[in-house]
């Protein structure tokens, strides 16, 4: 088991006229090598919750358990902990400060007291991992374009080698031709290394094409936790909180009503297409 929240609860401003209970409660398990999203309206508590995985952020009460240890104990290694669970903010590019690429990379595990050698060949194999070709490896960061920025972030995060990659709003601010690039890559890294990966996301064709489990939240409370296609038969009660489902879901639900034979449960535009295609033989 690599990651248990165990009821926990977080309140800003306590004592204040400002007091805001941003988690309630919220219990759930991430196994090793499990590919989550992670959705929830604007101040849902989602970006809250993610910054308790790697101690960021301490929790009002409740606990974390990561390989079976309480991160809260006074013994805990949270150095070694924030190098295990690594979290790549929205906009990681705002992050990039040196002045080229491969010393951005080196920075975390530099930070790790690590040799020259060992620093370097990290930074490497992290920045080959996320595409970026050699010919840029020396250039500087913000010469880059913004998908391309977004990969050397994530690389950053990759050089320390973690268990975990947390991924909060990847690709926010992409045009659609980066945003694929950036997940495609993310989900090359899950299925090579196995790499846990929890991924927070506003889109739900994003969701749907690339995670194996979905968590909702709302208002502080994990409301929904199952498979895509469990999570958005509910499309109903997702849009009462602010959400939605893929369009593809509108769609074959529109189709049914009309008395096309489809399968509403399809949440891909490749499995919206089969589905429409087996009512077409069948004569609908």
């Amino acid at each position: 088991m690599s990651l248990i929240v165990d009821k926990i609860n977080y309140t800003y401003e306590i004592g204040t006229g400002f007091e805001r209970h941003a988690l309630k409660d919220v219990s759930l398990a991430i196994e090793d090598g499990e590919f989550v999203g992670l959705i929830g309206h604007t101040g849902s508590g989602k970006s809250t919750l993610i910054q308790h995985f790697n101690g960021l952020v301490k929790a009002t009460s409740g606990t974390i358990y990561y390989n079976g240890q309480d991160i809260y104990d006074k013994d805990y290694n949270m150095k070694d902990l924030r190098s295990k669970v690594g979290l790549v903010f929205q906009y990681p590019e705002h992050q990039l400060f040196e002045t080229d690429i491969f010393k951005d990379v080196c920075f975390g595990p530099k930070n790790l007291g690590l040799s020259k050698k060992d620093v370097e060949l990290r930074a490497f194999e992290a920045l080959r991992m996320v595409g970026i070709p050699e010919e840029l490896f020396y250039q500087s960061p913000f010469d880059l374009s913004g998908g391309q920025k977004r990969r050397v972030a994530i690389a950053g995060v990759l050089a320390m080698k973690p268990e975990v990659l947390i991924l909060d709003e990847p690709t926010a601010g992409l045009d659609p031709k980066g945003r694929d690039e950036i997940l495609d890559c993310v989900k090359k890294l899950h299925e090579e290394m196995g790499i846990t990966v929890i991924l927070v996301s506003h889109s739900m064709e994003d969701v749907a094409n690339y995670v194996d489990r979905i968590i909702v939240m709302n208002d502080g409370v994990l409301t929904y936790d199952d498979t895509p296609k469990n999570i958005f038969t509910h499309y109903r009660e997702l849009e009462a909180i602010g959400l939605a489902a893929p369009q593809v879901t509108y769609i074959m639900n529109d189709l049914k009503q009309a008395g096309i034979n489809v399968d509403t449960t399809a949440i891909t535009v490749e499995e919206a297409k089969e589905s429409v295609l087996r009512a077409v033989r069948k004569g609908m």
